[in-house]
């Protein structure tokens, strides 16, 4: 009997190509299948559910992706995964690149790249999107890479799990800064640690939590690595641990990290190869520290997303084609449990420009 769950996917691009296309993936056979595409929209680029699963939050940018302001749109999701603009409010930045919502579905928070800033937004009744009650604009530059490190460049906003915190890794300023998150009021408070560095030149771009605690990590796009805090979620306070590569020794063409994720039982990680196109698979020791598991292809060109079902049984990945070389698609994988090893299932869903999967 299938196991049907919604999955939603943007297509980041301009006119009648930019899409948020809804989805249905059976978890018992990893077959997704097309079931609607909402196409009014330009540029969507980050997903995030509302916690009953019920409004989806969209990045997106009108126009030039890289220069105009950006929107965080919210969208009624119906049963059959057909969506409804509820509303959307002002980033207050442009390339607007990540949206996260609170455990409590209180708040919503939002990352700008080009203009290095964060903000949070107060939940309406019904999920839509109150006007942006925090603000944080992000100063300095790290300049080891001058040509992407000229100033900040916020690339994500991910919230805790218990929704007390929120981290933004700055891929400019080679900083991870901390700040606590008053959902109810959508308020940023920089923590006393207010940020830690990263290694020179790295370029942090995502940030995840692993579920039991304790630990979280942080991918370098243009250092190819990834950082492993120990976390004092107390006092808000993180340690580095290790640094490890996501390519194999030896290669030395071009490519950068994109996403990095971690199974619900907190055992494996995952993390993007743009360039390489592949998935670095790492098994997490009770130390919270990393050991190459292998190096895996993504089965597509640019690999930039990743999703893991919540059963840890399948990962999703979607291959952007950043390099316009072709191999747009998304890839259905099925996570082996007892080494995290990869496998294929059935043939790549090809997509315009797949930037984020979100799985209900």
């Amino acid at each position: 009997m299938a196991d049907l769950h919604p999955v939603f996917i943007t297509s980041c691009a301009s006119g009648a190509d930019g899409a948020i296309t809804s989805l249905t993936f059976d978890a018992e056979t990893g077959a997704l299948e097309v079931q609607h595409r909402y196409t009014e929209i330009e540029n969507p680029f980050f997903l995030a559910l509302s916690p009953d699963r019920k409004v989806l939050y969209a990045t997106h940018v009108p126009g030039d992706f890289e220069a105009d302001p950006g929107y965080v749109a919210a969208f009624a999701v119906g049963a059959d995964g057909s969506l409804r603009k509820i509303n959307e409010q002002l980033a207050h930045g442009t390339t607007t690149c990540y949206v996260d919502v609170d455990p409590s579905g209180q708040a919503v928070v939002v990352a700008n790249y080009s203009s290095g800033s964060v903000g949070a937004y107060p939940v309406r009744e019904g999920g839509g999107l109150g006007e942006m009650e925090s603000f944080v604009q992000h100063a300095g530059a790290s300049m080891v890479n001058p040509d992407r490190q000229e100033g900040p460049h916020a690339h994500c906003a991910v919230i805790s799990p218990s929704g007390s915190h929120m981290y933004a890794s700055d891929l400019g300023l080679d900083r991870v800064l901390g700040y606590a998150l008053d959902a109810a009021s959508a308020q940023l408070t920089p923590l006393d640690q207010a940020y830690v560095r990263t290694i020179g030149g790295g370029g942090p771009r995502h940030f995840t939590y692993h579920p039991q605690g304790g630990y979280v990590y942080a991918n370098n796009e243009l250092a190819n690595s990834v950082n492993v805090y120990a976390w004092d979620e107390a006092a808000g306070v993180l340690r580095e641990r290790q640094v490890i590569s996501t390519l194999p020794e030896g290669y030395g063409e071009e490519s950068y990290t994109a996403d990095v994720k971690i199974t619900p039982d907190g055992r494996f990680l995952y993390c993007t190869n743009r360039g390489h196109d592949s998935i670095a698979i790492y098994g997490i020791g009770e130390d919270g520290c990393l050991e190459v598991v292998e190096i895996a292809s993504s089965l597509g060109n640019f690999a930039q997303n990743l999703a893991i079902s919540g059963d840890g049984r399948w990962l999703l990945c979607a291959n952007m084609d950043g390099m316009g070389l072709g191999g747009a698609n998304v890839v259905v994988f099925a996570v082996d449990g007892g080494s995290g090893k990869l496998r294929a299932v059935g043939e790549p869903l090809g997509l315009v420009n797949p930037s984020c999967i979100m799985i209900g």
